[in-house]
């Protein structure tokens, strides 16, 4: 069945266990099977994770994590997941919620908090970042069925996505298997290219927003809502051009380092969705806001969702990175 289809039987979620509901409804269905990044059908799963967000920004918000932790699983030469098993990825590294592993045989044993951990009351597995003992950063796998797990309510406050039940996670001894060796998170090509997956569900919502501003000129021309229609229409375009242009890129060298790309496409897609927001919001007035529910939601999850770019900090390290390059690199 495809993808956007399905998502047209769930026409709401009340909360967390609603949500994981049509998670586990898309993974029984074999949609949550995305093309790997860098496989040469980068842009399909660019196209999926989009058609996610437009539906909803928290079913996208748990499924752009347990799709991005099967990815990293298959980047990194693992085992397979458990068959059926629903993956949370939660990799926050605040200065007051961390996590440290410990060797004890074949085992590793988890201490310590990790926050912003979605979706951690629904699923059955957490991949997650740790320090180990030389203080390296380490993935670890875990089953969330276990005693020393102690999911709390504690952490999220937002009414943006709140669905999503991103609460922190407390580790007293639990279990855990290593995935890929100390670093290999940070330096694995899928790192920056799972960025762009995020840029992609940020676009996904805003090209669902303009569909509202199209209906509305669509039945009522009016001047101005025309004039906001077409700066809309520009910006999702030229989006939509770099989005293209970075899967292709990413699957003509998939091993490449992506940081500056990502970081190029993150802010070109950050930026749209602001445009996007402000001209919708402006041209439709408070009716929607008031009387659309999905739209309403898609306009405050969107709003918290696009916070996962670090705004002028990425742009910073953008241009760290071309600041040293030759004249020339924007000639056409």
């Amino acid at each position: 069945m495809a993808l956007h289809g399905f998502l047209q039987g769930f026409p709401g979620y009340a909360d967390t266990h609603d949500l994981a509901k049509a998670l586990r409804a898309l993974q029984e269905e074999g949609l949550d099977q995305l093309p790997l990044p860098g496989s040469g059908a980068t842009l399909a799963r660019f196209s999926r994770l989009a058609q996610v967000a437009g539906h909803d920004l928290r079913l996208c918000k748990l499924f752009e994590g347990h799709t991005d932790a099967l990815a990293i699983i298959a980047e990194l030469d693992c085992p397979l997941p458990p068959l059926g098993s629903l993956w949370g990825m939660w990799a926050a590294e605040p200065p007051s919620a961390k996590v440290h592993v410990h060797r004890e045989g074949h085992r590793r044993l988890l201490h310590g908090r990790k926050a912003w951990c979605s979706g951690a009351a629904v699923v059955s597995h957490g991949l997650l970042t740790a320090w180990d003992e030389d203080g390296h950063q380490q993935l670890v796998a875990v089953q969330m069925d276990q005693p020393g797990i102690t999911v709390t309510n504690e952490g999220w406050n937002a009414v943006g996505m709140a669905a999503t039940g991103s609460v922190e996670v407390i580790f007293d001894g639990a279990h855990g298997i290593a995935v890929g060796g100390p670093g290999d998170y940070l330096a694995r090509p899928g790192f920056w290219q799972g960025g762009i997956g995020i840029a992609a569900c940020w676009y996904g919502a805003a090209q669902r927003l303009a569909e509202v501003l199209r209906d509305q000129c669509s039945k009522r021309p009016e001047p101005h809502a025309l004039a906001h229609l077409g700066a809309v229409d520009s910006a999702l375009n030229s989006a939509a051009c770099v989005l293209r242009a970075s899967a292709e890129q990413i699957d003509r060298e998939p091993k490449a380092d992506a940081r500056q790309l990502a970081q190029q496409t993150r802010a070109c897609i950050e930026d749209t969705v602001e445009q996007v927001m402000r001209h919708v919001g402006r041209a439709v007035g408070a009716g929607p806001y008031c009387k659309d529910p999905h739209f309403a939601q898609l306009m405050a999850d969107l709003s918290v969702y696009v916070r996962q770019s670090h705004a002028e900090r990425d742009l910073a390290g953008l241009g760290e990175l071309v600041a040293g390059e030759p004249t020339g690199r924007w000639q056409l």
